[in-house]
C-alpha cells in the first residue's frame, strides 16, 4: 500500500515539476455509473471517471483534501498504525497558510476524500489504515486469532466479541457452526444470546444497529465464501429492511468499487416478511408509512436486481396495500423468546425465504 501511495504522489509531483496542471482521474460514483452483472449477482462500478484539476476554482478544494488523507495514510503505514474517519478529519482540519480557508469543514468532506483514495488506489479503507468505529456483537461456537489473541466467540459471557472495523488480519482456528444469522438490531441479537441459539442450533449470531458497517460485511463474506457457512438475514417488513439486504446481499451503489469483497450473492432474506405478518397475526402491530418510506419502496422495487424477481415484487405489492411496516420487536407480543423457539427454526427448516 505504501508504494500505492508513493506511486500516487509521485504523479502529481511529477506533473508539477513539469510546469503542467497537476490532475488525477476520480472514478464516479453515481447510479449512472453502475451496473448489476447478473453472472455474478453483483453491483459493480462502471469505467466512466471524473478529471479533477489542481487550477480549477471548482475542483482544488476535493483535490487538495484527496492528496492530504494520502499523505495521512502513507503515514500511518510507515509507522504501522491506524487511525479512525473521525481522526482522520481533525488531521486534515487546517488552514491553509495566508489564507482563512480550512482543508476540510465537515467530516463528510475527509470521508469522501477517503473514498476518491481507495477507488485511485484500489485498495480498502481498512487497507489505507483508516478504520470506522466499532459496531456489532458476535456469539457462537468459533476460535479466531486476532493480532496474537485467541479469542472464543462461545465464551464472551452477555456482550459477546464486539466487531471491529478491520477484519482482514483475523484468522478462524475452528468453526463449529452450520449457518449465520445476521440481524440489524442489537436487542434482538441480545434476545437470541440471552436463548442461547446459537449454541441450541450451532449457529453463529451477528449483529449491528441499523446498516451493517463494513467490518461486519467484510466478515460475513468471509464466512459465506471461505468457510461456506449460509447467511441468513433478519430485519423489519420495512424498506429500510429490505435495503440493508439488498446492500449485504449485491452490494451498495456507493461502494460499488469493492462489491467482490463484501457483498454476499448467497445470502438469504429470513426477516419479516408480508405472509409472516399474516401468520402471526402482527397486523395490529403495522406501523402507517409516512412519505419517505413510500418514497424508499418505489426506488427498491426499481433496482435491476429486484424488478425481474416476481417472489420480492409480490413482497412489495403487499407492502404498498398495507401501507405500513411492522418491526422484528412486534414478535415478542407472541411470546419473550418466540423468535428463538418457533419463529427462528420453522423458517430455516422450512426453507421459508427469499432471495
Amino acid at each position: 500500500m505504501k508504494k500505492k501511495l508513493t506511486a500516487f504522489g509521485k504523479t502529481i509531483a511529477t506533473q508539477a515539476a513539469a510546469a503542467e496542471n497537476p490532475t488525477m482521474d476520480v472514478p464516479i460514483r453515481a447510479l449512472s455509473n453502475i451496473k448489476y452483472d447478473k453472472g455474478t449477482g453483483l453491483i459493480t462500478m462502471g469505467e466512466k471517471t471524473a478529471k479533477r484539476f489542481f487550477f480549477n476554482i471548482a475542483h482544488v478544494k476535493k483535490f487538495v483534501q484527496t492528496v492530504a488523507v494520502a499523505r495521512v495514510s502513507k503515514g500511518l503505514s510507515e509507522e504501522n498504525k491506524s487511525m479512525s474517519l473521525r481522526q482522520v478529519f481533525y488531521a486534515l482540519r487546517r488552514t491553509l497558510p495566508g489564507t482563512n480557508i480550512d482543508i476540510v469543514d465537515e467530516q463528510t468532506e475527509s470521508d469522501a476524500a477517503v473514498e476518491d483514495l481507495e477507488l485511485m488506489t484500489d485498495a480498502l479503507r481498512e487497507q489505507l489504515r483508516i478504520n470506522a468505529n466499532k459496531s456489532g456483537s458476535v456469539a457462537g461456537k468459533v476460535v479466531i486469532e486476532d493480532r496474537g489473541d485467541t479469542i472464543d466467540w462461545s465464551k464472551l459471557g452477555s456482550g459477546g466479541w464486539s466487531v471491529p472495523s478491520n477484519v482482514e488480519s483475523i484468522k478462524f482456528k475452528k468453526i463449529e457452526a452450520k449457518f449465520v444469522v445476521y440481524m440489524e438490531k442489537a436487542a434482538m441479537w441480545e434476545r437470541l444470546n440471552e436463548d442461547k441459539f446459537w449454541e441450541k442450533h450451532n449457529c453463529i449470531i451477528i449483529s449491528s444497529q441499523g446498516q451493517a458497517t463494513r467490518g461486519i460485511r467484510r466478515l460475513l463474506q468471509r464466512l459465506s465464501t471461505d468457510h461456506n457457512l449460509p447467511i441468513y438475514v433478519l430485519t423489519d417488513f420495512d424498506p429500510w429492511g429490505f435495503y440493508i439486504y439488498s446492500v449485504l446481499k449485491f452490494g451498495s451503489i456507493s461502494l460499488a468499487h469493492i462489491s467482490e469483497r463484501l457483498a454476499i450473492p448467497k445470502a438469504k432474506f429470513l426477516g419479516l416478511s408480508a405472509d409472516d405478518v399474516e401468520r402471526y397475526g402482527l397486523g395490529r402491530h403495522k406501523i402507517k408509512f409516512k412519505d419517505v418510506d413510500h418514497t424508499r419502496l418505489k426506488q427498491i422495487e426499481k433496482y435491476a436486481w429486484f424488478k425481474d424477481n416476481k417472489e420480492w415484487q409480490r413482497q412489495f405489492e403487499m407492502m404498498k396495500k398495507m401501507s405500513a411496516k411492522v418491526e422484528l420487536d412486534a414478535i415478542v407480543s407472541k411470546g419473550i423468546s418466540f423468535i428463538s423457539e418457533k419463529y427462528l427454526p420453522d423458517k430455516i427448516k422450512e426453507k421459508d425465504w427469499l432471495e
